[in-house]
C-alpha cells in the first residue's frame, strides 16, 4: 500500500521554535505508515541543565562556558583545537558513533570494496521492530537497499537498522565490524575512543570522547569528498518515509554543512557540527548537554565565538625561497629550500606570527627536488602554533670521486 508523504513544513516549523525530532525516537511503530514526527519531547527544564563548563584549554580570551559534559572546536586545516573543556573525557557517544560506521562505508567505496549499487540485506537482527525507543530507516524485514541508500539512512535518519545491517555485510556480524571500528579510531589516533556496536546504543564499554570525535569530523570532511555533501541534506525518503536531519542548524545556518546528531539518556544531547566562512572551516563538538535546543544553542555560540577570534595567516607566501641548505658531497653545494604546499594557519586576531628554520643537520647528495630537508616552526607570543615541511627545490647529484676527496680533505681543514 502506498503511504502518502507529508509536507516538510511542520518540521521546519518545529526547527523554528527551536524543538526537533528526538534522536532516540524518530518513528514510533504506530507512525510507522506516515511522515508525521513523534511528538517532540519538551525541553528539560533550567534545574535540570549541567552548569556551564568553562574552557580549560583556549588560544584566544573569553571563550564561551557551555552547559554541557565535554565541548570542543577545533580548526580544520590544521586540527588544532582551539579550545575545549573535559576534551579526554571518555562519555558514551550515542549516534555520534555513526560518523564512523558511515566513515567506513565511504572509504570502502573510495578504495572499490563496496559499490553504491551493490545490496544489503536486511535480517532479523538488523530489523527495526518500529520501537519508539529507537531511530530507524525502517527497512523491511528480509529486503534489500543498496549501499548509497544505506548511506544515506545511516547520516540523515540516523538508522540503527541500517547501520546494523551494512555492519553484517562488512563484516558478517556487528561485533565483527565494531573491530574494524576499533582499529580505524586507532589508526586515526582516537586514544580514547572504544567501540562495542555500529550504533551507539547504550553500552557500559562504548565511549569516546570530544577531541576523538573532532578528529574523526575532520578525517570524514578530508577523506569523504564524494560522500560529505551527503551529511548537509536535510531530508531523505525511503519505503514512502521522509525524514528530516536533526542537526538544526542545517536549518537555520547557511555556513554549516555536516555533521551528526546523537541522543541517549546515558549521553545527553550531543552534536558534532562543520561550518565554513571564508576561508576557514571550525569543527564544534557538543557531548552531554541537556535538550536538543541547548546543543544547537551551545554550537552557535562556539562558532560564534570561533569565528570573531580567530583569521588566517600566510606565514610564508607559495614559491617563495625560505632558505639556503648547504649540501655535501654534491656537484653544487647548495640548495633552495622552500615550502612544498600553501600553508595557511588559524590564529587569535591581530596576533602576530613569526618564523624560524630548522633544517636537517648533515645534508649530503644525492638529494632528489621534493624531498624534505627541515621544517619551519611559526610562533605567536612566544608559543607554537604550527609546523611544516622545508623541501628541496632541485635536484643536487652526488658528486664524483675526485671532488668527493677534495671536499672531504677540505671539510677536515674547515674550508
Amino acid at each position: 500500500m502506498q503511504t502518502k508523504t507529508l509536507s516538510i513544513l511542520p518540521l521546519l516549523l518545529a526547527i523554528a521554535a527551536g524543538a526537533l525530532v528526538p534522536d532516540s525516537a524518530a518513528f514510533a511503530a504506530k507512525h510507522h505508515a506516515t511522515t508525521k514526527p513523534a511528538a517532540h519531547k519538551k525541553a528539560a527544564p533550567a534545574v535540570n541543565a549541567l552548569p556551564p563548563l568553562a574552557a580549560q584549554t583556549t588560544l584566544a580570551g573569553n571563550p564561551p562556558a557551555l552547559p554541557a559534559k565535554a565541548w570542543l572546536l577545533m580548526d580544520f586545516d590544521s586540527g588544532e583545537v582551539l579550545a575545549s573543556a573535559n576534551a579526554d573525557e571518555p562519555l558514551p557517544p550515542a549516534s555520534l558513533t555513526k560518523m564512523m560506521t558511515s566513515y567506513l562505508i565511504e572509504q570502502a567505496l573510495r578504495t572499490a570494496k563496496l559499490k553504491q549499487t551493490d545490496l544489503v540485506s536486511v535480517s532479523q537482527n538488523a530489523w527495526c521492530r518500529g520501537s519508539s525507543t529507537e531511530s530507524c530507516m525502517y527497512l523491511p524485514l528480509n529486503s534489500q537497499a543498496t549501499v548509497i541508500d544505506i548511506l544515506r539512512g545511516i547520516i540523515i535518519q540516523s538508522g540503527n537498522d541500517a547501520s546494523k545491517a551494512i555492519a553484517e555485510h562488512m563484516a558478517s556480524s556487528e561485533e565483527g565490524f565494531a573491530k574494524l571500528m576499533n582499529a580505524e579510531a586507532q589508526r586515526l589516533g582516537m586514544t580514547h575512543t572504544h567501540f562495542v556496536n555500529a550504533t551507539g546504543l547504550p553500552d557500559p564499554a562504548h565511549n569516546s570522547s570530544a577531541r576523538d570525535l573532532a578528529i574523526l569530523a575532520r578525517a570524514i570532511i578530508h577523506d569523504s569528498v564524494d560522500y560529505y555533501p551527503i551529511y548537509a541534506e536535510r531530508e531523505f525518503k525511503y519505503n514512502g518515509i521522509k525524514q528530516g536531519n536533526r542537526n538544526a542548524l542545517l536549518y537555520t545556518d547557511p555556513t554549516v554543512d555536516g555533521l551528526k546528531t546523537g541522543h541517549t539518556e546515558a549521553a545527553g544531547y550531543c552534536l558534532v557540527t562543520s561550518s565554513k566562512r571564508n576561508d576557514m572551516r571550525l569543527i564544534t563538538v557538543i557531548l552531554n548537554t541537556h535538550s536538543a535546543q541547548a546543543r544547537a544553542d551551545e554550537t552557535r555560540a562556539l562558532l560564534g565565538w570561533g569565528f570573531s577570534n580567530f583569521e588566517k595567516a600566510t606565514p610564508i607566501q607559495p614559491n617563495t625561497v625560505v632558505t639556503t641548505a648547504k649540501v655535501s658531497f654534491g656537484k653544487v653545494d647548495t640548495v633552495a629550500a622552500g615550502l612544498g604546499a600553501p600553508w595557511m594557519l588559524t590564529v587569535p586576531r591581530g596576533q602576530q606570527v613569526q618564523t624560524t628554520v630548522e633544517l636537517k643537520p648533515g645534508l649530503e647528495a644525492p638529494v632528489t627536488k621534493g624531498s624534505v630537508i627541515g621544517k619551519v616552526v611559526a610562533t605567536s607570543n612566544g608559543k607554537p602554533i604550527g609546523e611544516a615541511p622545508l623541501v628541496a627545490q632541485a635536484d643536487v647529484e652526488r658528486a664524483g670521486l675526485l671532488l668527493r676527496t677534495w671536499q672531504h680533505i677540505a671539510k677536515l681543514f674547515g674550508k
